[in-house]
């Protein structure tokens, strides 16, 4: 047990007894709040029911162990966020670890963004007179981690700046753009502000901040338009905050590592929709990063690099685990004529099961005898393949249809390039070369 000499305020409990996270109303969103923080502190031996650190001994905080801190953002309505149950218990069933949630709920939850923005100074003083007395009783910088949300990856980074970037690592989930955009480092979270900054973007041309942050910068279909969020504005606050959070939901499905979701570096998200930075060669031994809770295992490589940052662009599902696979389709036509559109593509393994993939980020040239290699995404890894079945469009909606033939077909695997692919198609004629399965002859309507 640790004695910490920091004062809090504003405690709210269930009917167990345990403290709860500050839950207010629109009213209070209103009229406005004033900051007050409270600190809650989980462990593996108590999960459920939170400690609140004040000047009372600790029973159950070990400053010998990792110390989370875990910092949330603007709260338009004042609710509690509603990850935060599990992120907590996700990261206590990786890490015998203390995570301590930061509430400044109150502080937070105001009509007024500006308002909320300017608390988060104040918020990282507060966390500073924690540390410090952590420090005494013996914690390491090097322990600490911080996971801020939005406006709490700036709060983050104010902490890391009062310890001159000696933290042990920082990880911003959508930082927060608005009054933070085009700062300059030390009015933003910044690469130095910790030992090891790691970034999700998901909302750039929102919430979020649009440029790199950190060591590495993990941009999720591009930052932008999450699959499965809504686009029309009459959804209410899901249409607002659904891909400002979809970085959260990434961080929490890392944790569970129900599935590899694999990151490529690459100049930009169009570059990377077009196969070009699909190889993981520069990163070997290590294959290529993974954006969340392990990002830290590519540390020592990232800080060796010449470049200060590093983006990291990768696709994902519209949903939990967010898995996508990725393939190489390698198409050469013998048309004589240029040929310019898409192609989709339908894969369908033994059981039925089918995955389809429409490769539509842009229109692909074919011309006569030049192979086309293209990233297909499937939301299913199907191992034992049976049938493809392929489709061209030009894209329009009116004029005349055209037939693309296909001299030479190739499926590559990225994800699992050792898996062999075993197709029997119809109308081709086939030939097997190490492993991989080639097509020749095939004919794809538009």
């Amino acid at each position: 047990p640790r004695q910490l000499g920091v004062a809090f305020f504003c405690l709210f409990y269930t009917e167990d007894g345990c403290p709860k996270f500050t839950h207010l109303s629109m009213s209070s969103a209103l009229v406005g709040t004033d900051l007050k923080v409270k600190l809650m502190l989980y462990t593996r031996q108590n999960p459920n029911c939170a400690e609140t650190l004040n000047s009372t001994l600790s029973e159950y905080l070990n400053v010998s162990k990792k110390i989370i801190f875990i910092v949330h953002g603007y709260r338009f309505t004042g609710s509690p966020p509603g990850w935060m149950h599990d992120l907590v218990q996700y990261l206590l069933s990786v890490d015998d670890t203390n995570v301590i949630v930061v509430d400044w709920n109150k502080g937070a939850t105001t009509l007024i963004y500006h308002n909320a923005a300017r608390n988060t100074r104040k918020v990282a003083e507060f966390l500073k007179k924690l540390v410090d007395q952590m420090l005494v009783n013996g914690a390491s910088l090097d322990s600490l981690y911080m996971i801020g949300i939005s406006l709490g990856a700036h709060i983050s980074g104010f902490v890391g700046q009062m310890y001159h970037g000696k933290l042990g690592r920082i990880t911003g989930l959508d930082p927060a753009g608005p009054l933070f955009n085009g700062k300059p480092p030390d009015e933003r979270l910044d690469p130095s502000d910790a030992q090891f900054v790691d970034v999700i973007h998901s909302d750039i041309d929102g919430l979020g901040y649009r440029e790199a942050l950190g060591d590495i910068d993990f941009y999720p279909n591009g930052g932008t338009d999450q699959p499965g969020c809504t686009k029309n504005i009459f959804s209410g606050s899901k249409y607002f905050k659904c891909d400002h959070q979809r970085s959260v939901f990434l961080f929490l499905s890392s944790l569970k590592k129900s599935c590899p979701v694999t990151a490529y570096p690459c100049r930009s998200y169009r570059d990377y929709r077009k196969g070009l930075c699909a190889s993981c060669e520069d990163f070997q031994p290590m294959p290529c990063p993974v954006p969340g809770y392990y990002a830290d295992k590519w540390k020592s490589f990232l800080k060796k690099k010449n470049s200060s940052v590093t983006k990291a662009y990768f696709d994902t599902a519209d949903k939990d685990p967010f898995c996508i696979y990725h393939y190489f389709v390698d198409v050469v036509t013998w048309n004589k004529n240029t040929r310019k559109g898409f192609l989709t593509i339908k894969l369908t393994d033994q059981a039925g099961n089918t995955s389809e993939s429409k490769i539509n980020h842009e229109a692909a040239t074919f011309q006569q005898y030049s192979q086309v290699s293209l990233l297909a995404r499937f939301d299913q890894d199907l191992e034992k393949v049976t049938k493809i079945a392929l489709a061209f469009s030009t894209g329009a909606i009116i004029g005349p249809k055209y037939k693309l033939r296909i001299l030479h077909f190739r499926l590559r695997s990225i994800t699992n390039p050792k898996r062999y692919v075993d197709i029997t198609p119809q109308s081709c004629a086939t030939r097997y070369h190490r492993g991989r399965t080639v097509y020749r002859g095939c004919q794809l309507l538009s």
